[in-house]
């Protein structure tokens, strides 16, 4: 994939997770709360979460104008969905229960690491080394 194609495809996910992160996962937890919920009703947890991500879905449709400028955004949001959603899987496999995150909100955040490690793999990629000079 050429460069401009591969800009023009990072900002339209950009855009899609910004929308998601903001308007989309409350609804996915009423609509498929063994997939999105891991406490039973609104609990507080889930209100804090839902906080957190529609305030990256922000700073996401902000990065969407200029992600060369943004890449240690494009990089938290690769590497924590990473880490998020490798914590959720092996909870989800401990705690069977919970074994439809698997299909939800785990597979979800891998997605969007990929999608995003794919389009931007120089975010993927990010040095500590280079951030730390």
């Amino acid at each position: 994939m050429d460069e401009s194609r591969r800009l023009r495809y990072l900002r339209l996910a950009l855009r899609v997770f910004g929308l998601i992160f903001i308007f989309g996962v409350y609804p996915l937890t009423v609509l498929w709360p063994s997939g999105w919920t891991w406490h039973a009703g609104q609990s507080d947890y889930l209100q804090m979460i839902m906080g957190i991500y529609a305030t990256l879905g922000v700073f996401l449709l902000l990065a969407a104008n200029d992600p060369a400028q943004h890449l240690a955004l494009i990089a938290f949001t690769i590497w924590s969905s990473v880490v998020h959603g490798g914590i959720m899987a092996i909870q989800s496999v401990v705690n069977p229960e919970h074994m439809g995150h698997l299909y939800g909100d785990v597979l979800a955040l891998f997605l969007i690491a990929g999608i995003l490690g794919y389009l931007c793999p120089t975010a993927a990629r990010i040095s500590l080394r280079k951030a730390v000079a």
